[in-house]
């Protein structure tokens, strides 16, 4: 058993209809991070720009996965955020693309869930890429061992987003779809489960992703 490596056409199938390769047909600069490579590209379309190694989230802390957009850039934070700052509409938390002050850590996963750059490449990044950009961040779901985590009220992430998303399909979740499982989740959770035979906890488990076709 082992989570899909759900992609960004997967999590927005789920909300349009509209072609992914359409809307980046449109926007041209797109950022694109793959975590199992720990990479970055900057494409134009289908061209490549420019790719950069970097270091992503720990097992416990992941980056998350997803359509994004860059909402603001900003410059010298300094400390582990080095000189350049990207950040993005992540709805359950504050995460970005930043430099650091360790950047014989890049190409390992090591960070809170930002996307760690060397200063350097991310300054070059900085001068490229405007507010607006839509980033896609491709990997698990959640952490790279596929660890299936339990979800209850308080966890975010990734995996409740996916959840809300699926329970909002199947008209049993009117709430917000941050990424945060709050009491409205939970009581979604518990009337899916009591309508589909499933023990009711209330909880995000395994059986609950099975049935909303999150694992295989």
């Amino acid at each position: 058993m082992k989570l899909y490596k759900l992609l960004f056409i997967l999590i927005l199938v789920v909300v349009t209809i509209i072609p992914p390769k359409m809307i980046f047909a449109e926007v041209g600069l797109m950022i694109k991070v793959d975590l199992w490579e720990n990479k970055l590209t900057v494409k134009e379309g289908e061209k490549t720009i420019k790719s950069f190694s970097i270091a992503t989230g720990k097992d416990d802390t992941p980056t998350p996965v997803g359509y994004f957009t860059v909402i603001e850039k900003s410059k010298d934070w300094g400390g582990g955020f080095g000189s350049r700052w990207l950040g993005l509409n992540v709805p359950w938390g504050i995460y970005g693309i930043h430099g650091t002050n360790k950047p014989n850590l890049i190409g390992r996963n090591v960070s809170s869930g930002c996307v760690r750059m060397k200063n350097k490449d991310a300054e070059d990044l900085y001068e490229q890429i405007p507010v607006g950009t839509p980033v896609i961040i491709e990997g698990p779901i959640h952490g790279l061992d596929n660890h299936i985590d339990v979800l209850v009220v308080g966890s975010k992430g990734t995996l409740v987003y996916l959840v809300q998303q699926r329970l909002r399909l199947a008209g049993y979740y009117n709430g917000k779809v941050d990424g945060v499982f709050d009491n409205k989740t939970q009581k979604a959770i518990e009337k899916y489960q009591e309508d589909h035979n499933l023990i009711v906890t209330g909880n995000g488990n395994e059986r609950l992703y099975m049935k909303l076709g999150l694992l295989e």
